[in-house]
C-alpha cells in the first residue's frame, strides 16, 4: 500500500522527516542507521534492541508515503486493468495524458470532486481540511476500482465504484 500527496509543496517531505527522527532520533537517514546500530549493540539491554528493532521497521515504513516527482511531472500507475495518471494541476493535463488514461487525479482544487466524462474518470480529493474530503483511497484489491474519500478527521464521505467503460473494435477482413 501506498499514499500519493498530490501537492507541489515539500509538506509532505517536512512532515516524513519530522517523523522518522521522532522515531530514531535526529539523524534518520538510511547511512544513519549504521551509527544507530552501533549504539544500541554496544551497550544496550535487550528491551533497547527490540525498541531499536521495532523503531526502524516503523521509519521504514515511512517510505508508503510519497509525492509525485514535481509540480510540473506526472505519474501514471495502474489500478486494475485501467491506467491512472497523477498530476497536480490538471491543466498540465494533456491530449496523450486523457486519451490513454482511464483515471485522471489531481491534487488542485477547491473542492472534492469525482466525475465521469464519457469512459474517463476525473478525481480530485480536494484540499486536507476541506469539508467532506482531502483523502482518496483508491482501492483495486477485488474486481473493480473504487475510490473512497474521506475528510481529515479520518471519517468517510463518500464511495464511488470507478465501472471501466469498454470499447469493442470490429474488423471486417474479405
Amino acid at each position: 500500500m501506498r499514499a500519493i500527496y498530490l501537492g507541489a509543496d515539500d509538506a509532505l517531505e517536512e512532515a516524513v522527516e519530522l517523523w522518522a527522527q521522532s522515531l530514531v532520533g535526529p539523524n534518520a537517514s538510511d547511512m544513519g542507521i549504521w551509527g544507530r546500530a552501533a549504539d544500541v549493540i554496544a551497550g544496550g539491554t535487550a528491551d533497547e534492541i527490540d525498541a531499536f528493532v521495532r523503531n526502524e521497521r516503523a521509519r521504514l515504513r515511512l517510505r508508503a508515503l510519497e509525492r509525485l516527482p514535481s509540480e510540473n511531472l506526472r505519474t501514471v500507475e495502474m489500478f486494475g486493468d485501467q491506467m491512472a495518471v497523477l498530476v497536480h494541476d490538471k491543466a498540465l493535463l494533456d491530449e496523450e495524458d486523457i486519451v490513454s488514461a482511464g483515471i485522471l487525479v489531481y491534487g488542485k482544487s477547491t473542492a472534492p470532486l469525482v466525475k465521469q466524462i464519457g469512459p474517463r474518470w476525473f478525481l480530485t480529493p480536494g484540499p486536507l481540511g476541506c469539508e467532506g474530503g482531502g483523502i482518496f483511497v483508491l482501492d483495486d484489491s477485488e474486481s473493480e476500482v473504487v475510490a473512497t474519500l474521506y475528510g481529515a478527521e479520518g471519517r468517510m464521505s463518500g464511495s464511488e465504484i470507478l465501472k471501466a467503460t469498454r470499447t469493442s473494435k470490429l474488423s471486417v477482413q474479405e
